[in-house]
């Protein structure tokens, strides 16, 4: 047997740069790296010689750099994906929430934290969290939680299972999800004999499970007996890539179509078939066919109570649950008639069993009246009075006034992933929300790895100030990599959703918006001269006209622009209606007749719950 030394970092990397997609490109585009001393003399040794092999890229920060790498995976709809390596410690944990919005997200990212020396010589080294219960444990030891496959590296030939183990699950559409691979310091720089066969280039290809044929037959007649059915889109169908078959099987049996986060712009909106956003954050139509429906079919969906309304939305009386999903945990979830296989394959299955088979007709006019209420909702206000503060719902009109099929619409926490759900009228593929883990900070760093992932599309991306106080640094980034998008920055001066969110239970305006904290002083923060001093190119829109104006020629630049925008924190999307409710507890006991009144409330809304078939 031929063999190579190497060490252990070096033959990761080869490894890396040697594992392609069925198109000829690699499966991991690159590694994102903050180095530090538990990855800089090993792995950065590693990845300087590889050069363009497998090219290195530098972020500002390790949770936001290992945002852009989920953010490059979920637009490729996970046929490819990014790694990222830390130092140990605070490096290392800086990973972690990142880590737990990639597993919830079902998404591929390849992490690689320094650990500790796998010799124990020096301990305890710098930046090491001593268990002194477990001399096993570091703080590396917090990603297997929030992992698909965790394994600690500290022999060089463990790379020889654990490469192949971690590529097996990212492309798997079951498991498909984070992975770890803690990499030990000494251990990256050990040398070792590998076989030269480990470095072979390998095609992984992305498996379609086909369904159980008994299963779809099951599935089948349920559709065939149904009186009132509605398909739940979820992000599966776009993994899938099942978006074409999903709008056909649509047409073909004259079942409509609601969206979740996930799912939203599979069908362009345009699609006669689809009538919107499901839930809490839904559409008046969507929520109409949700309550009336005596079949439920989600589709590549994990049923989140923001789609389900905590799973009071499904409120015909004995109506049943169909979940399509190729993973069981999901596909069995609340008692339902589960089908356990790819979304493409699934529908295609089910649609020629069906054969000519078309659901009862249903209220067609419900889609065109909610989005007449939308187009009025979004509309800019001729009568503005003076000190007037536009809503959420002008912004995204504006930005929608100026969008083409080409514009993709991103966010991930506050006020604006539900305005966008229930107002955004994206194009097919024209959207991107990470709204599974609903993570401050994802914004920026996910629009650089969306825009890296699809550099022909024009990438607009929501956040507010709360969120972007949390995470912006990679705005430098950006800059630093010459990656262009817009970001339309709404400034309500805190959190106004969770403000909100905060009265509609009952409870005093507290430590939400700035003028209900604790504080000296109100804070006066000029976010265009902090996003200009990143080198990011920032204006501040005075009105709604101007935003308009401005996000046209913000499209011709070759670096990020960042537009702020002064925003009413008092009043979100929910005026233009069908919204559902959200089971969000309100204390049972209290002081405060405003949250005894909204007990009440939650009280008698608890006896709407279904939660079973």
């Amino acid at each position: 047997m031929s063999t190579t030394r190497l060490t252990a970092a070096q033959a990761m990397v080869r490894y890396l740069a040697a594992q392609m997609t069925e198109d000829g490109d690699r499966f991991i585009d690159g590694v994102w790296a903050i180095f530090g001393h538990g990855n800089v003399a090993g792995l950065g040794e590693a990845l300087e010689r590889a050069g363009n092999a497998l090219p290195t890229w530098r972020g500002q920060n390790e949770q936001t750099m290992a945002h852009t790498a989920i953010a490059y995976a979920k637009a490729k709809k996970r046929t490819r994906a990014m790694a990222v390596t830390s130092s140990i410690g605070p490096g290392a944990t800086n990973m972690v929430t990142a880590a737990a919005l990639a597993h919830v997200n079902r998404l591929p990212v390849l992490l690689i934290p320094g650990d500790a020396f796998a010799g124990r010589a020096p301990d305890p080294v710098l930046q090491q969290v001593e268990d002194f219960g477990d001399g096993t444990v570091t703080v590396n030891d917090c990603f297997r939680p929030v992992s698909r496959y965790f394994d600690r590296i500290s022999r060089p030939e463990h790379l020889l299972t654990a490469l192949p183990r971690a590529f097996q699950v990212m492309t798997d559409p079951a498991d498909c999800g984070p992975v770890t691979l803690s990499f030990c310091q000494d251990t990256q720089a050990e040398a070792f004999d590998y076989p030269e066969s480990f470095f072979e280039p390998k095609v992984w290809r992305i498996r379609r499970p086909e369904p159980d044929t008994r299963e779809v037959a099951d599935i089948t007649a349920l559709i065939r007996a149904a009186q009132s059915p509605v398909i739940v889109c979820g992000g599966g169908v776009i993994y899938s890539q099942a978006e074409q078959t999903l709008a056909d099987f649509a047409v073909r049996h004259g079942v409509p179509v609601i969206e979740t986060q996930a799912g939203k712009s599979a069908l362009a909106q345009s699609h006669p078939m689809n009538f919107g956003a499901a839930g809490v954050d839904g559409a008046e139509s969507a929520n109409t066919l949700a309550g009336a429906a005596d079949l439920v079919i989600g589709v590549g969906t994990r049923f989140q109570d923001f789609t389900t309304g905590s799973w009071s939305l499904f409120s015909h009386p004995g109506r049943k649950l169909v979940s399509i999903n190729v993973q069981s945990y999901d596909a069995g979830k609340h008692g339902a008639f589960g089908l356990v296989g790819d979304a493409k394959a699934s529908l295609e299955k089910i649609s020629a069993a069906l054969g000519d088979h078309k659901a009862p007709a249903f209220d067609a006019k419900l889609r065109s009246d909610w989005l007449a209420k939308v187009d009025a909702h979004c509309s800019a206000r001729t009568d503005v009075p003076e000190g007037y503060l536009p809503l959420d719902a002008e912004v995204i009109g504006a930005v929608q006034r100026t969008a083409s099929d080409n514009t993709i619409a991103m966010c991930a926490a506050g006020t604006m992933p539900g305005a966008l759900k229930l107002l955004w009228q994206a194009p097919q593929g024209g959207y991107h929300m990470e709204y599974g883990f609903s993570c401050m900070g994802y914004e920026i760093a996910g629009a650089i790895g969306l825009k890296l992932a699809r550099p022909d599309r024009d990438v607009v991306c929501f956040v507010g100030d709360g969120s972007y106080m949390m995470a912006n640094s990679e705005l430098a980034t950006a800059v630093m990599r010459q990656v262009p998008f817009t970001v339309v920055l709404t400034d309500n001066r805190g959190f106004g959703c969770i403000n909100r969110l905060q009265m509609g239970t009952g409870g005093e305006q507290f430590n939400n918006l700035y003028k209900d904290c604790n504080v000296e002083a109100q804070p006066e923060i000029d976010f265009v001269a902090h996003a200009a001093s990143m080198g990011a190119h920032a204006v501040k829109a005075k009105d709604i006209a101007d935003l308009e104006s401005r996000i046209s020629a913000a499209r011709d630049r070759p670096i990020p622009t960042v537009i702020v925008i002064d925003t009413d924190p008092m009043h979100g999307p929910g005026e233009a209606g069908g919204g559902s409710w959200w089971d969000v507890a309100v204390p049972e006991v209290s002081e405060r007749a405003d949250v005894n009144k909204a007990r009440k409330k939650y009280e008698a809304a608890l006896k709407h719950q279904n939660l079973v078939d």
